[in-house]
């Protein structure tokens, strides 16, 4: 390997169609990652234009930051001078389905469907909760894909873990964290 590519930093994207919870969430998590690999961003089809707060307060009891966060259009990812993306990753059904904008240096893609924490109604401990599990459903996927050799790794394998990591779902979160 050379030193060009251990030294690599992976820009990806997480796209959600409003850009306040779990594509933040996302972004945040993968921007914490050990090593430095990664350099993450999130954008949606339909962007809120705010953070949803609740994303704020999950990444707070995270310990992560929770400055410089924006809700914003996934255009911004398609213009001539965006960063090159080499990954782009839906978190949500409805942007999985949407027609995506063309993105520069054609990224690999994949689909990792979260459940929408903004969506639960009932107690302020339930939303509390949902946006705590879409973050801990988020963190495990990033962490299996953080540990992926993608320096070494042939294309259609990487394709079919991306895909894999999208499937990851409760029951592998709960047997790995007991």
């Amino acid at each position: 390997m050379t030193d060009d590519q251990t030294d690599r930093v992976y820009n990806v994207l997480f796209l959600c169609t409003g850009n306040s919870a779990r594509s933040v969430l996302g972004e945040a998590i993968m921007n914490a990652a050990p090593g430095g690999k990664f350099k993450a961003f999130s954008a949606g089809s339909q962007p809120k234009g705010e953070v949803n707060p609740l994303t704020l307060h999950t990444l707070k009891e995270m310990g992560l930051p929770t400055e410089g966060y924006r809700s914003k259009s996934w255009d911004e990812f398609a213009m001539p001078d965006a960063p090159k993306l080499d990954f782009v990753f839906t978190v949500c059904d409805d942007a999985a389905g949407e027609t995506c904008p063309f993105w520069p240096g054609q990224p690999m893609t994949a689909h990792w469907g979260v459940a929408d924490p903004a969506a639960v109604e009932g107690s302020e401990l339930d939303k509390v909760n949902a946006f705590r599990n879409a973050a801990n459903f988020l963190r495990r996927r990033i962490e299996v894909f953080t540990a992926l050799p993608l320096a070494t790794i042939d294309k259609m394998s990487l394709k079919a873990k991306l895909k894999d990591i999208g499937k990851l779902d409760g029951a592998t979160e709960k047997a790995t964290n007991g």
